[in-house]
């Protein structure tokens, strides 16, 4: 396992197995892209409500990579018209098709059926390689699927070792469904927990190693959010190091259910 592991979804395309997380990254998005671009990250997530579009198509243009090289999630909203928006997304990064393209949370009432068969016909047309969705619990999966026959091939969700849910996570795995963690590090809540510190002075690390690390073994695919170099550095040098299952045990027992945003949506 390396920065440039890729994970296979049930469609056959690939991830990377670790990307980088732009939410609220509006201080010079540009250069934030780029600078993990050179350390090596290939995915980058964004959405439409983030205001990073625009500059992550310029560092994506200004980089020396292929188009293939870079893997582009985008969002639309659950009040979009889908299939629009996400014409509107790719207007705004400067490029033709997006990697994959999220519900990026379920409407108030229903699962967004409407929203799903837009984001079908995204993809038919070329204009995305995969659609998924986030902050979607079982229940909301299942219900797209029965009404549509279409398989959400990712499900991105809040998801560190202080909150998560092993009933989604099977779920997902049983159905070939991918979960791609956002907020991994808990935006820095959590990182002084007393266990979590312990096991990072066991192997050296820093707190934010161990939970991304954490991630990878379990199957996920975390996307941590950072824009000084020196974070993003750390972010991404924990290829070189495993943590044993006894620790990989204690950082699964530490979950509570933890949101850093009040509640965990899928719970």
């Amino acid at each position: 396992m390396d920065p440039a592991s890729r994970i296979q979804l049930h469609s056959g395309n690939q991830m990377p197995i670790m990307g980088l997380g732009t939410w609220q990254l509006t201080d010079d998005t540009q250069q934030a892209v780029s600078t993990a671009m050179d350390l090596g990250y290939r995915m980058i997530d964004t959405s439409g409500d983030y205001g990073t579009q625009a500059a992550i198509g310029e560092a994506i243009r200004a980089s020396n990579l292929d188009r293939d090289e870079i893997y582009i999630v985008t969002k639309v909203e659950e009040t979009d018209d889908a299939y629009a928006a996400t014409r509107n997304n790719l207007n705004e990064l400067g490029l033709d098709y997006a990697n994959l393209i999220l519900i990026h949370r379920p409407p108030k009432h229903g699962a967004g059926e409407e929203l799903w068969r837009g984001l079908v016909r995204a993809r038919e047309e070329g204009l995305s390689r995969d659609i998924g969705v986030s902050n979607y619990s079982i229940e909301l999966i299942e219900e797209l699927i029965e009404a549509t026959g279409e398989l959400p091939a990712v499900n991105q969700v809040e998801w560190s070792p202080f909150g998560h849910d092993l009933d989604l996570k099977q779920h997902a795995d049983f159905s070939g469904i991918v979960i791609q963690a956002y907020s991994p590090l808990t935006r820095a809540t959590r990182l002084d927990d007393a266990g979590l510190l312990e096991i990072a002075e066991k192997y050296d690390r820093t707190p934010a190693q161990v939970m991304i690390r954490w991630n990878l073994q379990r199957g996920t695919v975390p996307i941590p959010k950072a824009n000084q170099r020196r974070h993003l550095e750390e972010n991404i040098a924990v290829f070189d190091f495993a943590l044993d299952e006894d620790d990989l045990d204690a950082l699964d027992s530490l979950n509570e259910h933890f949101s850093s945003l009040g509640r965990l949506p899928y719970v």
